[in-house]
């Protein structure tokens, strides 16, 4: 029991720590900072951009469908249909095939909607409980940072390492996190570090600059806390 409670607080400081460093970086770049969940479910996520410019997304699983909508969340059984995945209630019925899909309401509300995969990925990490999410390019990487796993996936998802998530080293003064661990033969050291980053290849922006070295090996790239 004890050494549960002791688990808690550790992690209950580590978020703190992560806030802490997202918010003074916040400060600098003028955006909203984002606060870093762990465990895996076998499910599809989707994110749904509309023609009448909204969105929301989709993850369906265990033959039902969760929407995360504007100002609600609903949970549709699955219904059969003569093409695509139909889900369906009384108030909402949800169509999708291939990258589209169909939202309507009772109330005669009806959207045309399309998947944006880039998106989808962030969002399936987020609600699979990851904390923070980084890539990186030439070679593609990305990385996920949850309470229990630390996963690498390196040269284009070729090649993934895990690793129990260790425990961090803050240094808020500098807005630096830096993670130290070795296991079954393979090294990592992960820094993250509050400083605006902005991808090489799509040119999004990051509140955080991260460096991952593998084995020796550096990777750089940029991330954001999902939480």
């Amino acid at each position: 029991m004890l050494d549960g409670i002791v688990q808690k607080l550790r992690r209950l400081l580590l978020l703190f720590a992560m806030a802490m460093l997202l918010v003074a970086c916040a400060s600098s770049s003028g955006k909203a900072p984002e606060v870093a969940g762990s465990g895996h479910a076998a499910a599809s996520t989707f994110f749904f951009e509309c023609e009448d410019q909204s969105s929301f997304v989709a993850r369906a699983e265990d033959g039902h469908v969760w929407l995360f909508l504007e100002d609600v969340t609903v949970n549709l059984p699955r219904r059969p249909s003569a093409s695509g995945e139909k889900y369906q209630s009384t108030a909402y019925l949800f169509w999708s095939k291939g990258g589209g899909a169909l939202l309507e309401t009772t109330g005669g509300k009806r959207r045309q909607c399309a998947n944006n995969p880039a998106r989808a990925i962030w969002e399936a990490a987020r609600l699979n409980g990851v904390d923070f999410r980084a890539v990186g390019n030439e070679p593609g990487w990305s990385l996920e940072l949850g309470e229990d796993l630390l996963a690498l996936e390196t040269d284009y998802g070729a090649s993934r390492y895990e690793f129990r998530t260790p425990q961090a080293d803050v240094n808020v003064d500098a807005k630096l996190t830096r993670y130290q661990v070795t296991e079954n033969g393979q090294e990592l050291l992960l820094e993250l570090k509050g400083q605006r980053c902005t991808d090489t290849m799509s040119g999004e922006t990051f509140p955080t600059r991260v460096s991952a070295t593998l084995n020796g090996r550096v990777l750089r790239g940029c991330g954001r806390a999902l939480h």
